[in-house]
C-alpha cells in the first residue's frame, strides 16, 4: 500500500489495560514490554495493564506507556505492505513517530521519553502551571485573549499562551495557574462556549518549560540519533524533519512552543496520502483530523481487534472505506 500517513497520540490517551490484549495475543509484544520493564527499572507493563490510574496518569509514567503501546502496534503492522510517506505525533507522540521512523532505537527512546516525562513533572512542581481547553473560540481569538492578559504585565497573574492548536474551535492554553484561571473567566466574553481544565502536572508547551528544555537538550545531545526513514512533521515548525540534527532541535523546541496540529495535518494532507493510520491508545487524533480535513477518515488502531480488522481489510485490498473500531 502506497502513501500511508501515520498519526501518533500524546499524553492523555493512556488508559488502564492498554496493550494487555496485544501482549496476551503476541509473544513478541510481551517480550517488548518485558524489555521496557528492564530498561526503565520498574514494571511499566503492570502499570499499563493493572494501574492504578492515578499512577499511570503521572507524566513520567504516561509518556513511556503511550510510546510503548504505539510502538507495539507498529511492530505488528510493519511487515505488512505499507509504504509510509510521512508521520506526525501530538506532543509526546512526536517521539513515538521518530521511534517508528528509526530515528533512534527502542532502548534509546525509552531513556529519552522517561527523562522527558521526569523533567516535565519536576518543572511543573518547581513552577506550578496549568492548562485548559478553550472550546468554540478560534486560534486567533485565543491568541488575542492571551496577549491581552500578558499585556497587563501583572506578576500576580503571570503568563498564559496558546499551547495546542488542535483544530477548529479547539485550542488549549497553558501558563501560570493564576493566568490560566484568569483566562478561563474572560474566555466566555470572547466567544468561547466551554473551558475545560486539563489534569496535567505543569504548563506544557509554554515558556514555563524553559529550564527543563535546556536539560532535555543535553539528554538528546548524548543520545544516538540518526536520520529518520521517512519525514516527521514537527509540532513546533510544521516542517518535515528528515535529518538527525533537526530531530534534536525540534524535539527540544516543541517543549516551549505550541503544538501546531491543525497546520501539521494540513501540511500532511497536501502530500495526498491514500491512508491515514492512528497507532496507539485512543482515537482522539482521528477525530481531530476529520474536523480539520472533512474528507479524511483516519483509521485508529490500538488493540487486537483493530489490528486484526485492519490486516484483513488490507488483504482484501480496501483500506480507504470505513473505520476500524478502537
Amino acid at each position: 500500500m502506497s502513501g500511508v500517513a501515520l498519526l501518533l497520540p500524546g499524553q492523555g490517551s493512556q488508559y488502564v489495560g492498554m496493550g494487555h490484549d496485544l501482549a496476551n495475543s503476541y509473544p513478541s509484544i510481551r517480550e517488548l514490554y518485558e524489555q521496557a520493564d528492564e530498561e526503565l527499572g520498574f514494571s511499566l507493563s503492570r502499570l499499563c495493564w493493572e494501574g492504578p490510574e492515578n499512577d499511570l496518569r503521572a507524566t513520567e509514567n504516561a509518556q513511556p506507556a503511550i510510546l510503548v503501546h504505539s510502538f507495539a502496534v507498529w511492530s505488528l503492522l510493519k511487515e505488512a505492505p505499507l509504504s509510509v510517506m510521512v508521520g506526525a505525533g501530538h506532543s509526546l507522540g512526536e517521539l513515538s513517530a521518530h521511534l517508528i521512523a528509526d530515528s533512534f532505537s527502542f532502548e534509546t527512546a525509552l531513556r529519552i521519553v522517561r527523562r522527558r516525562g521526569t523533567l516535565m513533572a519536576a518543572s511543573g512542581a518547581k513552577r506550578p502551571g496549568g492548562m485548559a481547553a478553550v472550546i468554540g473560540l478560534e486560534a486567533d481569538g485565543v491568541e488575542e485573549l492571551c496577549s491581552e492578559i500578558n499585556g497587563l504585565q501583572d506578576p500576580k497573574i503571570g503568563l498564559v499562551v496558546p499551547a495546542n492548536l488542535n483544530g477548529p474551535g479547539q485550542v488549549v492554553i497553558s501558563g501560570d495557574v493564576t493566568a490560566v484561571e484568569f483566562a478561563k473567566t474572560e474566555a466566555e466574553a470572547w466567544g468561547a462556549k466551554r473551558i475545560i481544565p486539563l489534569n496535567v502536572s505543569g504548563a506544557f508547551h509554554s515558556p514555563l518549560m524553559d529550564d527543563m528544555a535546556q536539560e532535555f537538550s543535553e539528554v538528546l545531545a548524548a543520545s544516538e540519533i540518526v536520520d529518520p526513514q521517512f519525514p516527521i512533521i514537527s509540532n513546533a515548525t510544521v516542517e518535515p524533519v528528515a535529518e538527525a540534527n533537526n530531530v534534536r532541535r525540534t524535539l527540544v523546541s516543541q517543549l516551549t512552543s505550541p503544538v501546531r496540529w491543525t497546520e501539521g495535518v494540513e501540511k500532511m494532507s497536501r502530500l495526498e496520502p491514500t491512508t491515514w493510520l492512528e497507532l496507539g491508545p485512543g482515537n482522539t487524533l482521528s477525530g481531530l483530523v476529520r474536523r480539520i480535513e472533512k474528507g479524511l477518515r483516519p483509521i485508529p488502531i490500538g488493540n487486537f481487534d483493530g489490528i486484526k480488522s485492519f490486516l484483513e481489510t488490507l488483504s482484501a485490498g480496501n483500506t480507504t472505506e470505513g473505520e476500524v473500531d478502537e
